[in-house]
């Protein structure tokens, strides 16, 4: 990858009015320049810790989500645990609806046998691990009391992480059609099921990792037992053959979920670690999944590698730098008008090869809305920047991941004499009056 080396800076002053200084550079974009493209309908990769989006491909067009939908149904059930209103050793007897799902020999599943209970954790591990249906749905109807009701669940919990565009009709990602029909949510169709952006299901994983990163210790299995104790007992294989010692092994995979359904192709939501440094990775409808039975595994390790191989975080600006259209600001009732302002910490950023890292964007928004008022210490916080490169138009998985640094005050003010500050305060006063 090669970038032109550009050396003006495009600057934004924004206070509470705004200020704007923009120095329009023509420059070739670096998605323009992008030259691996995901063969699948929709595919991210995000650096966990920020959120930074490494790349993506049609990433806010809802999709079928099939069986990823699981990590949603694990993290309420995490959630119900967390906050003591349900324990692993809790028993479930298994409705009609949860047995019929798991004796459907189309469907992903464990064998369950008819009025058997099984505990949270049995089941809990056996959605996340064989992609059970009917665990799904069991674990659904003890949270929520039905299905239909942990459906709104689901809904309210999504829009409270800021998705909007989210189509969730049950807790296990199958396609309606598999359901019987007084199971479905209400006011859906005959082939209605999930649907999210590759953008919202690593939301969804990004909380899930955030909140109870204990997930990875059940989801990096690729066997488990179920059913221990009973005639039925089987040992669970994994979906998910990126796991280590599985066909399509990758250093540092440790999870998440897949999900296929004729609707949604073949997805895949992952997660690996390497050198302390985490990638969360979406695929929505792998290409070539007709003849190729790991294709979104296959996407999957090429967004890795990319991401591994051509991203890293750099410092590009010292702490101390100053910038022209924030180079000073207000200062009330003191012996100086204006104070200068220096950056207070270093900036770093997530750099691809060949990015041209002064070629940026810069936007400080005031702490204050108009002036700080003497006296004023040295190293008091005026305001924040965000600095984004020119050149990376991927952005952030959410608008408040963007990262902004803190802009201070380079030395002291001191307040002015008395008489001179009750003098300026009257003429406002009278000046005030006046209009």
């Amino acid at each position: 990858m090669k970038f032109t080396k550009l050396k003006k800076i495009m600057i934004t002053f924004v206070a509470a009015a705004t200020f704007s200084t923009t120095f329009a550079v023509p420059t070739k974009s670096f998605a323009d320049m992008e030259i691996f493209e995901a063969a699948a309908e929709s595919a991210i990769s995000v650096d966990y810790k920020t959120g930074k989006i490494l790349y993506g491909k049609d990433i806010d067009t809802p999709r079928g989500i099939a069986s990823m939908t699981k990590i949603l149904t694990a993290y309420l059930t995490l959630e119900q645990i967390k906050n003591g209103k349900l324990t692993w050793d809790e028993r479930v007897t298994i409705s009609d609806y949860a047995y019929s799902l798991s004796t459907d020999m189309r469907l992903s599943g464990v064998p369950m046998e008819k009025g058997a209970s099984y505990t949270i954790k049995e089941l809990y591990d056996s959605a996340l691990i064989a992609s059970a249906n009917s665990s799904a749905v069991a674990l659904a109807e003890k949270v929520g009391g039905s299905e239909q009701k942990f459906v709104d669940l689901m809904r309210e919990k999504v829009k409270s992480w800021g998705i909007k565009d989210a189509f969730l009709v049950n807790a296990s990602g199958l396609n309606n059609e598999y359901l019987p029909e007084n199971q479905r949510y209400p006011a859906t169709k005959e082939d209605d099921e999930n649907l999210m952006s590759a953008r919202d299901v690593a939301i969804v994983a990004r909380h899930l990792l955030e909140d109870f990163p204990e997930v990875l210790e059940v989801t990096k299995k690729t066997t488990a037992p179920f059913g221990e104790g009973t005639a039925s007992r089987v040992d669970m294989q994994t979906w998910n053959w990126m796991l280590k010692g599985m066909s399509n092994e990758y250093e540092g995979v440790d999870g998440l979920k897949t999900g296929t359904t004729e609707k949604a192709g073949q997805c895949f939501v992952g997660t690996a670690e390497k050198n302390g440094w985490r990638l969360i990775t979406v695929v929505l409808d792998a290409d070539n999944a007709e003849t190729d039975s790991g294709a979104r595994f296959t996407v999957t390790k090429e967004m890795l590698d990319y991401s591994f191989e051509n991203w890293k975080q750099e410092v590009i600006l010292k702490k101390g730098a100053t910038f022209p259209a924030a180079k000073s600001f207000p200062v009330r009732d003191g012996k100086e008008k204006q104070v200068p302002l220096i950056l207070n910490e270093d900036v770093t950023k997530w750099i691809a090869k060949g990015m041209d890292t002064t070629n940026y964007k810069l936007v400080f928004k005031a702490e204050k809305k108009k002036a700080l008022v003497a006296p004023v210490k040295k190293d008091t916080i005026a305001g924040k920047v965000t600095i984004d490169l020119t050149e990376d138009e991927n952005g952030y998985l959410e608008k408040h991941n963007e990262e902004s640094y803190p802009m201070a005050t380079k030395n002291g003010v001191e307040r002015d004499n008395f008489f001179i500050v009750a003098g300026k305060h009257f003429l406002e006063y009278i000046s005030s009056l006046a209009n």
